[in-house]
């Protein structure tokens, strides 16, 4: 099931059609989709697909070859390996010389650590025959700090010779809803806060069962994929699991501040940060700061990863009753009723999500530069505030306030979101509030040319 990335595809198609060199570089966090959207590009061209293995070279040039010669030779004889990857790029560079071919390299930070000369190799063909060919090459990897410093930095022999770059983030909550058409739109949204958008978590939930038995069967099941899924990536990306394990535990109950997170952990708040750098580059955690201002004093840490955000905060607490076979129990008494609040974030992620689209379409009062959350002082009140969105250029803004409950708002919630806009020095300033439900009388009363009320349901933008 292939669903979304129109516009990542739209992009490879525009490249494909320019019958000219090409070295597009696909990058992403494991899981997000990215060997699929190759796939769905690479169908019906032709392709030799290769994907690199955590082995040595040797294996890995034979595997190469058998991929090459596959889809290149007119010979029965697959057996043939090349003795050296010069040949082997020597070979592809002379067949596509006057043929489009798609070279994909997928898994390349494995290819590129059983040989540290494999980028170098394929600079120099670049440089000599390749970028007078037809040929399209792709690397792919899912390590973002590698493919980020060692093919895409400045010290990177590949450094300029790439054409073109994604990066392949998760699906916003329009597209991952798309999976899941059979329930309602809050069932889908809570999928969404559950799964981040990431297509692979996605396509594990049934679209035929009910939310409960989804989470259930998949999450609260110690034999299940989504189960073992945190601590798999954990042991697969990170040489000390154990803790980074803790230091994540230690943000999902609440430490969102390194001294914080070091004083709950034990660890050092050096060492902290280093391994806080580690977890933001694998999309776990996100390092934020209040929009709209510069200093860093004031960041906090926060769990990026959805499916992270909700193991650790109902996994730990359950295990026990989850290995004793309680998982209905513990869904009933112990997940279900949190889902409110768990979704509030979720809610404001999702509003964010609608606001650009809206940008983009060019639907709002004014075309913004900027959103995020804002935190701080309120030096009216002298208290402290949140605003859950600010949407901002220059001299204007639209201040909005998410709410994720089971009953209407009203006019009260128009009054407290005006009250915190009086902090901000904005020209023009319009104010909108979000609801799960609806909205009371109260709040229909406010409605003006600066006051905005959107239902979730009235953002179903398909």
């Amino acid at each position: 099931m292939f669903v979304a990335r129109n516009n990542e595809l739209n992009k490879l198609e525009k490249l494909y059609k320019r019958l000219e060199f090409q070295c597009v570089i696909i990058y992403g966090r494991r899981r997000v989709g990215k060997t699929a959207l190759i796939r769905e590009f690479c169908k019906n061209k032709k392709t030799i697909f290769f994907i690199a293995r955590e082995a040595n070279d040797k294996l890995n040039l034979e595997n190469f070859s058998m991929q090459t010669m596959s889809t290149l030779s007119n010979t029965d004889s697959l057996e043939i390996s090349f003795k050296s990857w010069d040949d082997a790029f020597n070979f592809i560079g002379k067949k596509a010389k006057d043929e489009k071919i798609i070279l994909v390299i997928d898994e390349y930070p494995y290819l590129a650590s059983a040989n540290r000369s494999i980028s170098s190799i394929l600079q120099a063909h670049i440089d000599i025959e390749l970028k007078d060919s037809k040929l399209f090459i792709i690397l792919c990897g899912s390590s973002m700090s590698f493919m980020e410093e060692q093919v895409l930095g400045y010290e990177s022999p590949l450094y300029g010779r790439r054409t073109a770059q994604f990066k392949i983030e998760p699906l916003n909550f329009f597209d991952s809803k798309k999976f899941h058409v059979k329930y309602n739109i809050y069932d889908r949204a809570l999928i969404y806060g559950i799964t981040g958008g990431i297509p692979q978590y996605l396509l594990k939930l049934n679209n035929e069962t009910s939310i409960k038995e989804n989470i259930i069967e998949n999450i609260l099941d110690e034999n299940s994929y989504l189960f073992e899924e945190p601590s798999n990536i954990l042991k697969q990306e990170l040489r000390e699991p154990a803790i980074y394990n803790t230091l994540i535990e230690a943000i999902a109950k609440g430490a969102t501040r390194v001294n914080e997170i070091a004083t709950k952990t034990g660890i050092e708040s050096n060492k902290c940060s280093k391994y806080l750098g580690s977890l933001i580059s694998l999309g776990i955690v996100k390092r934020e700061k209040p929009v709209c201002e510069k200093q860093e004093k004031r960041s906090i840490y926060v769990l990026e990863d959805q499916l992270f955000r909700f193991w650790y905060r109902f996994i730990p607490n359950n295990l026990t009753s989850i290995v004793s076979g309680l998982s209905d129990y513990v869904y009933d008494n112990n997940i279900k009723p949190q889902i409110p609040r768990f979704m509030g974030s979720v809610f404001e992620k999702i509003c964010i999500q609608y606001m650009i689209k809206m940008n983009v379409s060019m639907k709002l009062p004014f075309v913004f530069s900027n959103i995020g959350r804002w935190w701080g002082n309120n030096p009216i009140l002298k208290r402290q505030e949140e605003v859950d969105i600010i949407a901002y250029n220059e001299d204007k803004a639209i201040i909005c306030e998410c709410k994720w409950n089971n009953e209407p708002v009203g006019s009260d919630v128009i009054d407290d979101l005006i009250a915190k806009g009086n902090i901000f020095k904005y020209r023009e300033k319009h104010f909108y509030v979000f609801s799960k439900i609806g909205f009371k009388t109260s709040a229909f009363e406010r409605i003006s040319d600066n006051i905005k009320l959107i239902s979730f349901i009235d953002m179903d933008l398909d």
